[in-house]
Order: structure tokens, then sequence, then C-alpha cells
């Protein structure tokens, strides 16, 4: 089973019985003259705590059944067998049902033995249960008397039984006796669902042996308390019994492989299992429909049942070093996109092929399923879902030829390759989290008036998923000299918000901290900061403008210069992207976003202003222009840039223009 999608301590059901046979709570209650002594610390007046339960206890553990489901199921015993070794409980219990059965004698004895080698492998003690498909014979002989109960008792062990175990009885019985005039065995017909006097008689004896126990556990395959086809069977004789001892506390049972809980009745406890590797008739694990295990807890005050799924059990000794470093490698695998991107018309027409490389850095294998994530998009590709199993150090180039036809009705989305990983660890595969890149999309031509005569709009910022991505690739900014600029209209001034940001120990940033505007660049290892020293209104526009002139950080508000800073030096660089109207953290998210509008962006070579300016209203391009938004329109996901870079930037999910007030 996958690790990281376990559940590691899941509680699916939990009843708590005192030895009078009803619910018990202990409170914490004043330990404060008992627990006098046991505490040691070197601090002084402090409270004392109150120190854990001296009183014994010990742990068993009940397996539901194992039928229908080959060999999957197998495994998932397998599982089971491996999670009880670190619970490390005294005991194991079934409810029956242990091999798949319905056959003749040679092949019951291939599943004996091979369910018998699997449960041979605890570290405890465990103790078997007679279910249907354990007993009933199919063939074309006629079954001998009893079916496969002689092979049973001979292989596994007697039909009903009991024995002690610190102060507790366990007691097992047999629920599939049926008619042993006819031969017949059934669980849909009630004459058949009936304990003989043979079988009474030894409950009768068991439970006057055990009488002095604390607590006694009853266990069988058919839950005959349900109703069902068990109604016209003797279960009320056999509860009344139970009943009448006053010490049976709870009762196991499988059979209609999904949980219920019945009861308390009288007392005691029922409780139904699903399966341990048997078919499931649903996936819906909340409700009961899984494979688990019962652990029970047994103490002189009471029990508890818990239900675990199986696999739920970590090995906290696997978490090694070396594991850890293995899990980092693997979880560094992305489809890298190689060759041409992929043309796109401001139609939204695109034809081509596209290629990915997939790398291993693992020492060991990762199973890959690669799909391609076209939602809504309108896009056809020869991608379905390849599945194959990447080895150690190995790569792979996928190629799928795409297609978009133009759709005014479609929205434009951009396609992205997904992979589900698993990586094949040396004792458990582990799941990883789905990786996802997008497909490389170019625009093939944009119209000489596409940012012409345009209504005036700019992009608002409420929240992270409104800010505007730009590849670091496509900042073609050189070392030295430059400027960044832009139209701001903060709505509100608490916290640091990022107007337009490529930072994490470096690049730069026009920052807004508590509403006073600030242009970080970092410098030779270290941020060098030219900050304002006024508020900026809210809801009132602003130029900002932040220059780096080889000895100087500046930063200007409406044209006139407000903060300076030397500095100079080499600017660090980094593979972020840059976001307009938020800031990058270390894997490449938007955080700390602006919030209010942003309009006419612009980043340039050099040092675009000296001195103090008059501030245009749209600003325009020139030879140095490395990104200019004018944030008047968008073409699918995308918004473009009208510097000669041509870049594209990507709209987050809630993005939008609005009308510039």
């Amino acid at each position: 089973m996958n690790r990281l999608n376990l559940v590691i301590a899941a509680c699916i059901c939990c009843w708590t019985l005192a030895s009078d046979g009803v619910r018990a709570h202990e409170g914490h209650g004043d330990h404060s003259h008992q627990d006098q002594g046991k505490l040691f610390t070197t601090r002084g007046d402090s409270r004392t705590l109150p120190m854990a339960k001296e009183e014994d206890a010990f742990q068993f553990i009940v397996y539901g059944d194992r039928t229908g489901g080959v060999p999957a199921g197998l495994k998932v015993l397998e599982q089971a067998v491996d999670d009880t070794n670190l619970l490390d409980p005294d005991l194991v219990m079934t409810v029956g049902d242990l091999i798949q059965g319905y056959n003749q004698t040679p092949e019951w004895m291939e599943q004996m033995v091979e369910y018998k080698q699997i449960m041979d492998n605890l570290n405890m003690k465990w103790f078997p249960v007679a279910g249907n498909h354990d007993v009933y014979w199919r063939g074309r002989t006629k079954p001998p008397e009893g079916q496969h109960e002689a092979s049973y008792e001979k292989h596994f062990g007697p039909l009903w039984y009991s024995f002690e175990h610190k102060e507790s009885a366990f007691v097992v019985l047999y629920s599939d006796e049926g008619d042993r005039e006819s031969n017949t065995k059934g669980f849909n017909e009630g004459r058949l669902q009936t304990m003989s006097d043979e079988q009474l008689q030894f409950l009768k004896s068991a439970l006057e042996k055990h009488q002095d126990c604390e607590h006694v556990f009853v266990f069988l395959h058919h839950p005959r308390w349900t109703g069902r086809g068990y109604t016209d069977g003797n279960w009320d004789v056999v509860h009344q019994m139970l009943k009448s001892a006053g010490n049976v506390h709870a009762v196991f049972a499988g059979h209609i492989h999904h949980m219920r809980f019945d009861g308390p009745k009288d007392g005691i406890a029922y409780y139904t299992l699903a399966t341990t590797g048997g078919h499931l008739s649903a996936d819906i694990p909340d409700a009961g429909f899984l494979h688990h295990l019962n652990v029970v807890t047994v103490r002189p005050s009471g029990v508890t049942v818990a239900a675990l799924p199986i696999g739920s059990v970590i090995d906290p000794t696997d978490f090694t070093p070396e594991f850890l470093a293995e899990v980092d490698l693997a979880r560094k695998v992305r489809p890298e996109h190689t060759g041409d991107p992929l043309m796109l018309a401001t139609d939204g027409t695109a034809s081509g092929v596209v290629e990915f490389l997939i790398k291993n850095p693992a020492p060991r294998p990762i199973d890959v399923t690669v799909s391609l994530d076209t939602t809504g998009g309108d896009w056809r590709s020869s991608l379905d879902h390849d599945h194959w199993q990447l080895a150690a150090g190995e790569s792979k180039t996928i190629q799928m030829s795409m297609r978009r036809p133009a759709d005014p009705e479609s929205t434009l989305t951009i396609p992205r390759v997904r992979l589900d990983l698993e990586y094949v660890g040396q004792s458990a595969r582990i799941k990883l989290p789905p990786v996802t890149a997008p497909v490389d999309l170019k625009l093939s031509a944009v119209p000489a008036d596409y940012f012409v005569d345009q209504p005036n709009h700019c992009l608002e910022i409420t929240k992270p998923s409104d800010a505007v991505r730009f590849q670091s690739s496509d900042l073609r900014l050189p070392q030295g000299p430059f400027t960044v600029e832009g139209w701001f209209r903060p709505a509100q001034s608490a916290g640091m918000l990022a107007a337009i940001a490529k930072t994490q120990s470096s690049e730069f940033a026009i920052f807004m901290d508590e509403g006073v505007p600030q242009f970080d660049v970092h410098l030779a290892g270290k941020y060098v900061s030219a900050k304002a020293t006024k508020v900026l209104r809210n809801d009132t526009w602003a130029h900002i403008a932040g220059v780096y002139d080889g000895t100087e950080v500046k930063i200007y508000v409406d044209g006139e210069l407000v903060g300076s800073k030397a500095g100079q030096g080499k600017r660090t660089l980094n593979e972020l992207p840059l976001f307009v109207g938020a800031d990058p953290d270390l894997s490449g998210n938007a955080v700390r976003p602006f919030l209010g509008q942003i309009d006419e962006i612009r980043i340039s070579k050099g040092a675009v202003y000296e001195s103090n300016f008059k501030p245009q209203q749209r600003l325009s391009v020139s030879e140095n222009t490395r990104l200019m938004l004018h944030l008047d329109r968008v073409i699918g996901p995308f918004v473009l840039d009208q510097s000669p870079s041509a870049s594209m930037g990507m709209l987050g999910k809630t993005t939008v223009l609005v009308p510039v007030k």
C-alpha cells in the first residue's frame, strides 16, 4: 500500500466497556499526593503532573475476512502481518473465511498452506475461526461428511474452543454447522443457523470454566444478531447464555465485508469487521468498507476497540537519512519541455509536436503515469495515459502531437503534462504528489494594432492567485543599471506587500511596507533598499519607479526622488518567476500579494531616470525596454508584452482586468 496515502492513527470505531458492562470514563482526578516522589525535575515549584495508569494491560488484534480478493487479498494480508508485528500485540484472533475454499481437497490444501505461510510470519500466536469459505465443499464428487470440517480441524484447529490469557478468556464458536443429517450448509436459511446442542453444551461449560475471568471475548464468523437470513436460528439462546455469564464484554464476527456495530446489548458490544484482504463491494472507507484490523486493549477497568486501516502502521526506523534523501531526489522529477514551443495564433489555433524529457535522479526505479490535462481548452493530443517504469538514473523523452481548432466559444487554457509518480523503495512503494508542467506556448505573430487604441484597463489584485507570472527565462535583463516602474493604486496599507517582485535572497522587487514604497535590489550578496518616507494614499493612483544606476538604488514616487541608498556590484540572479502583483516563494508560488490595482508596468535596461520627472500616463517602448505591460487585454490565459522580448505573462486562476478608475 502507498505509505503517503495512509491514515497513521485512524480510529474508525471505539467503544470503552467497564467491567460492569457500561461505558467507563476515567478523569484525571487529583493525584498530587499519590504521585509525589514519582516525578523527578530540577525545576522549582510547579504543578505536579499526574502519572500514567499502573495496571496490567494487554492488546490483541482481530482480522476480518480474507476471501474474495485473490491474489490482491493475499498482499493485503501480508501487509496486515507487517502492521501487526509493529504493533506487537499478545495474540491475533480471526473471524473466519481464511481461505477461498468452495472447492475440493487438493485446491483446499494449496490455499490452506498459502494462508498459513503468511500468518506464520506473525511474531505472536494466532487463532483461527472457521467460516463458510473454510468448510463448504464444491465440486463434481459427493462431499465428505461435514464437507471440509475434517481438513479444517486437522490443519487449523478445533471448530470450537476456548482459552485463557492474562485474566481474560477467548471463546471461539462455529457458525456453519448446518444440517448434519443432510450434510447441507448455508447461511441464507434459518434452519441452517441453529447451533447444535453439542456446541451449546460446550459454550455452557466454557463460560462456567471462565467465570472468574475479568473479561470474556467471543468470536465466530456469522453475525447472527444482525437478522438477515439468520432470523430463524437460535442466537437468542446464545445471547442469553452470554448475558447470564456476566463477564462477556464483546463479540466479534465477519462475513458481511463491511464494518458494523450493534450494541451494547445487555452490556455486550457486538462488532462486525469488514475485511483483511477480502472483497469489498464498495470503496467507501468512511462508511466502513475497507481493509482493517481491530486493536483491542484490555485493562482491568475496561476494554477499548479501535480499527486501523491496513497499511496505516508505519515503522519509524524506515525513515533513515538515506531513505529521506532518496525520496527528496525522487520528488525532483519534473517534465522538462524540450524542443520548439507550440506556436499559438491570436485566434487560438495551434498545431505541432511537443516534446518533454523526464529524468529519474533517484537510486531506485519510479513508476510513471503520464497524461495531459487539457481541461476546458478544447485541445486534441495523441497522448492518452502512458505508464512505464523509469529506472534509476534513466531519462525518457515523450513526444505528442497537439492541435487546437479556432473556437470562439471555448476558453483558451494552457495544456499541462501531468506525472503521477510512485517511488519503488526497498520496503514500500511511496506515492509522490503529482507534478505538472505547462506546454510551452508562444504566439506565432501579434497584429501590429494589438496594443493600439484599446480601452484602458488595469490588473486588480485581491489575493495571490490574481498575480501575473512571467518565467525567469522571459526576462532578458542584463547585469548593470536597470529601471522598474509602474502605476499603483493601493486598496489598503497593512503588511509587507509585493507590487512587482522576483526575490528570495536575490534579484529585485518593489514592495509596500505598511503602505510605504521601497525598491530592493540584491547586490554583491545583500539587499540594498531605497525607501520612501510617506505612506501612499489608498484608492489613489501613484507612479513608482525603482532605479539602479550602478552606484545607487533609488526610488521615485510620482516623479520625485524620495529615497536612495548607495550600492554596487552584480545583481544576484535566480530562476524564480517574476510576479506582477505578488512575490515568489522558494517554490515559485505567489505570496504577499499587493492589494489594489496595477497598470503600465515597464522594466528597462539602464537608468531611465536620473533626476525628477513627470510620469507618463501610458508608458512607451524603446530599444532598452525588456518588459512593457499595458494590461488592457488578454489572449486566453496570457497577457502580452509589447517590448522587443514579446513575452507572455501567465494569468493566475482568478486574474481579472478591470477598467481604470
